[in-house]
């Protein structure tokens, strides 16, 4: 589904079609070794479920690059065996279906350099695409001039759906305005967890500081549906 002439929603990632780009977004590679170590068990499927997810993704369209939005990683001052694992496994992976892979770093992302160092990848605090700025979203950006479009990740949006008495979280993609420029806002791409419900948490991303009832909602389920503004979801 098109947000605009240049990039479109295929599953949980965007693909800027000028530039050939594929972008995802807060993957969290070791979230369940984290969980675990905490004492909560949950099973390590996410590893085998993303690549798998990515697979279908691929199968629709052929980047040049594939660019990873910041919290590849899940750990912030450490790297597990499972991030060095697969984290290496994914870096190997995606590059098998491009040219170039590059890592914006996010807030998780503090020792991300060794693993990056393996592979020889690309890691930045964000880029830019011609008049599209991509940075995770933990923090603001001074680049400005030019820039008409912002892609973060970080917030994990996500969007509770209410039939009878049961809601159910489903990601989402957000696309509004900030300081007159287009702001799309990225689901993450950690398969355990749903994300954050914008409905009803606190919001962490200085981008979103404000109010987001004229941001359009586009659901991820079985396909991209477009449900219109936040404030017709209320």
């Amino acid at each position: 589904m098109k947000i605009t002439n240049n990039i479109e929603i295929i599953d949980l990632a965007l693909y800027l079609t000028k530039y050939k780009t594929l972008v995802i977004a807060d993957s969290h590679i070791g979230f369940e070794e984290a969980l675990n170590k905490q004492g909560i068990l949950v099973p390590r499927f996410q590893f085998k479920e993303l690549v798998q997810r990515l697979e279908k993704i691929l199968s629709k369209v052929k980047p040049e690059t594939i660019v990873i939005n910041g919290d590849v990683k899940h750990e912030f001052g450490t790297i597990s065996d499972q991030e060095w694992r697969h984290t290496l496994q994914l870096i190997d992976f995606l590059s098998g279906y491009c040219k170039k892979l590059i890592l914006i770093k996010g807030n998780h992302d503090t020792i991300l350099g060794p693993i990056a160092e393996k592979r020889n990848v690309i890691t930045a605090d964000n880029i830019v695409l011609g008049d599209i700025l991509i940075t995770h979203g933990h923090k603001l950006v001074k680049k400005s001039k030019g820039i008409k479009t912002i892609i973060i990740g970080h917030e994990h949006p996500a969007i509770g759906l209410r039939e009878k008495t049961r809601i159910e979280l489903f990601k989402c993609f957000l696309v509004g305005r900030w300081k007159g420029k287009t702001l799309i806002v990225q689901p993450s791409f950690n398969l355990v967890t749903e994300g954050t419900d914008i409905s009803k948490e606190r919001l962490l991303s200085p981008f979103l500081q404000q109010d987001l009832k004229d941001f359009e909602c586009y659901i991820i389920a079985d396909k991209v549906y477009k449900f219109g503004k936040l404030r017709n979801l209320e």
